[in-house]
């Protein structure tokens, strides 16, 4: 793996420490220079590593990868410095310093955490950013690939369809999710009930642990490399790079949209999809995608349930199959288009398909102000149950809110819910999500808005899985539950939200993560806490 440089060099200072008022130092200017110096002797880039707060780009770097502007409003904790490492010794330096200087870390990859975690403290903290961690190495022969962590999930897909046309991975479909978010905490896509999970198709990784060492599969030993395939990143070290297991895809596969709204009967299609989406053949993937939108009735609105696909197949196969197995879909060969794998992801992400260079575009999903929450659904919502969560829809507070139906079956059925940290595998249905949004000029009325969504989720209850009301973990949510950020969490209070999350398998979590971070380092409102911590 070239693109990994190990470093043997000594660990270095390189953190310089603000106050959060930015006012004074926190050490002295001493300490700040020994730092500097230490740094200077051995590189000649700090102007590319560290970025204070006085630094001009400290404010363009902080914000470049922020995708829920909740969090870069004037009101939201800052890092005191930002560190962009070029080599693994910057890390494992990064690390050093910040466990001296008693600094929480943040770990940035593509910055989608949906509630800021890794890049919002509400102690004195930096972020750790990889934006320079971002390589991908394709071997076809072997159908496999490296890829670091501060690659996005386009820039993956891009270097997988540069080299082949038959071969992708079961990740997800927003082209801007950072790689190492994505995989920490399982991530799903459109291939899911095909070949389960990205975290599924991990077969080593490079991490660099609380101590500064750099391990791989083999040297962190099998519970380690179990805990970082879906057990949450900022928890157990930092993962720099990740190599998968590439799948088969067809060249050419097909895709679908079919909408239906309130005048057109969704209640009972959508009440129907729940019976067949998990059971269709594992080649053909149909979610739900739910929101308010203008009737045909002017000044009036109703709501729409649009139908996505991808089949691994052409159309010609495709069209008898859904008239056979779904008939009050009424597809038609006019809803279909044919494309590549790697265009498919662009398609289902709802992203432009002008060319495949859209998915190196950081910018080809808009970034928007939300709050998210998910279920896991085991029985069919009754049509009564469908009929109330629409109507919620027509809500004045749920402009811009939407819902997502993602079906499970398949190869999802066939794995062990403790083969990796993420649980959700036989007996479910679906995936739902739910999110709401806003405008920026609304966020004084914010409250309004979560409001909502919590009440939604409140109404769904009676639908979804129960003891525990399990959630995705990629889809954070501190309502769920949170750890307390400065000092001890006890495990019965992490295990609140632990146990939607993980299940029986945060158990193990915990036992690994007191085996290799005892001390809590790598920690935030929601990693997995050790035993006993300080």
């Amino acid at each position: 793996m070239k693109f990994l440089q190990y470093s043997v060099l000594p660990f270095l200072l390189v953190v310089v420490i603000l106050s959060l008022s930015g006012a004074t130092l926190v050490h002295s200017h001493g300490d700040f220079l020994h730092c500097l110096s230490l740094h200077l002797a051995n590189s000649s880039t700090i102007s590319k590593v560290i970025y204070m707060r006085n630094n001009p780009s400290y404010s363009s770097v902080l914000n470049a990868s922020i995708q829920n502007t909740r969090f870069s409003t004037p009101a939201t904790p800052k890092p005191l410095a930002i560190i962009t490492p070029l080599k693994t010794s910057h890390i494992q330096s990064t690390i050093y310093c910040s466990k001296k200087h008693g600094l929480q870390l943040r770990i940035r990859s593509g910055g989608h955490d949906f509630e800021g975690l890794s890049y919002v403290s509400e102690v004195p903290f930096v972020i750790l950013d990889l934006l320079n961690f971002r390589a991908v190495e394709v071997d076809t022969k072997n159908k496999v690939a490296w890829v670091q962590s501060g690659a996005t999930l386009g820039e993956l897909y891009y270097g997988i369809a540069a080299k082949t046309k038959t071969l992708g991975f079961p990740a997800g479909v927003c082209p801007t999710v950072g790689i190492g978010g994505h995989f920490s905490g399982g991530g799903y896509g459109i291939l899911v009930r095909k070949y389960g999970l990205a975290a599924d198709h991990i077969i080593d990784a490079q991490l660099i642990d609380a101590n500064g060492r750099i391990l791989d599969r083999k040297s962190m030993g099998e519970d380690l490399f179990w805990a970082i395939r879906g057990g949450g990143g900022n928890t157990f070290g930092i993962v720099l790079a990740w190599k998968i297991k590439l799948v088969p895809v067809p060249v050419v596969v097909t895709v679908f949209t079919v909408n239906k709204n309130l005048e057109q009967n969704v209640t009972k299609i959508l009440h129907r999809w729940q019976y067949i989406a998990h059971k269709l053949p594992d080649d053909l993937y149909v979610d739900v995608g739910i929101t308010k939108v203008s009737s045909s009735q002017a000044g009036k609105k109703t709501v729409q349930a649009a139908f996505i696909a991808l089949f691994l197949g052409g159309v010609d196969e495709l069209i008898p199959l859904v008239q056979e197995r779904f008939p009050e879909l009424g597809l038609a060969k006019e809803n279909c288009s044919e494309m590549s794998w790697a265009e498919s992801v662009l398609y289902l992400g709802r992203a432009p398909r002008t060319s495949l260079d859209m998915l190196l575009d950081k910018n080809v999903i808009p970034r928007t102000i939300f709050k998210a929450k998910s279920d896991y659904v085991k029985e069919p919502i009754p049509e009564s149950g469908i009929e109330g969560f629409l109507s919620m829809f027509l809500e004045k507070e749920a402009d811009f809110a939407s819902m997502l139906m993602v079906p499970f079956g398949g190869k999802m059925e066939e794995i062990p819910e403790n083969e990796l940290p993420y649980p959700h595998r036989a007996g479910n249905l679906f995936q739902a999500s739910y999110i709401v949004g806003w405008r920026k000029e609304e966020n004084a009325e914010s409250g309004k808005y979560i409001s909502w969504i919590r009440r939604f989720y409140s109404y769904m209850a009676t639908y979804v899985s129960k003891s525990p009301r399990e959630a995705y973990f990629n889809y954070r949510d501190l309502d769920i539950g949170s750890n307390n950020i400065s000092g001890y969490t006890s495990y019965q209070q992490a295990s609140i939200w632990g146990f939607k999350y993980f299940k029986n398998n945060f158990k193990r979590l915990v036992q690994v993560k007191t085996m290799v971070d005892p001390m809590n380092f790598f920690r935030n409102e929601q990693s997995i806490p050790p035993l006993s911590s300080p």
